[in-house]
């Protein structure tokens, strides 16, 4: 079945890469630190993320949407610098860029359902609310340790994620919906 909707082919192309990026990012993040737990914590967000481009994929054959060369390229290089740069940019960092990462993929997902109405198309709703679901999880984790340090204060002010500040608005402790229909992230139509 072929999907004439350029905006969402090009953001499941760009998801599908950019899930790469973030297992490789979390691949260095997970050796770079000590502890068991923490280690174990970070290995299941990273296969969280191999999961989630499985999903992606899935829906890009679905509509025989090919995969993006220059997004696989991109991100991957992104992915394997991120991994390298874990090792010298301290504990804060990571945690901390991380969470902004995964702050501003939360709405992805709901963007992806988004499009996907505008074509009366709503048999992918349960995954994509779930992924998203998921990235905020993963934001709440990240944000979580580094709540305490110092540097949040500035790094907020600076790149506008932390305590205060969000890329999207969902709340999972006080906004889950009945309908999955009621999507998150009003504020971030596009």
């Amino acid at each position: 079945m072929k999907l004439d909707h350029p905006k969402l082919a090009k953001l499941l192309q760009k998801a599908y890469s950019a899930e790469k990026a973030a297992a490789f990012a979390y691949i260095g993040h997970a050796s770079s630190v000590s502890g068991k737990d923490r280690k174990a914590e970070i290995k299941q967000i990273e296969d969280d993320e191999w999961f989630h481009r499985k999903e992606v994929k899935l829906i890009m054959d679905q509509y025989n949407i090919p995969v993006s060369r220059w997004y696989e390229f991109k991100f991957y290089l992104i992915g394997k610098f991120i991994a390298l740069s874990c090792y010298v940019i301290g504990r804060f960092m990571p945690y901390y860029f991380a969470g902004k990462l995964e702050s501003g993929n939360v709405c992805e997902y709901f963007i992806m359902m988004k499009y996907f109405h505008e074509r009366d198309i709503r048999e992918h709703d349960e995954i994509l609310f779930e992924m998203g679901i998921k990235e905020k999880e993963h934001e709440v984790y990240f944000l979580k340790q580094v709540k305490n340090s110092k540097l949040l204060p500035f790094f907020e002010k600076l790149f506008n994620w932390g305590s205060k500040k969000s890329s999207n608005d969902v709340d999972i402790d006080n906004q889950l919906p009945v309908d999955k229909s009621d999507i998150y992230c009003n504020s971030h139509k596009r």
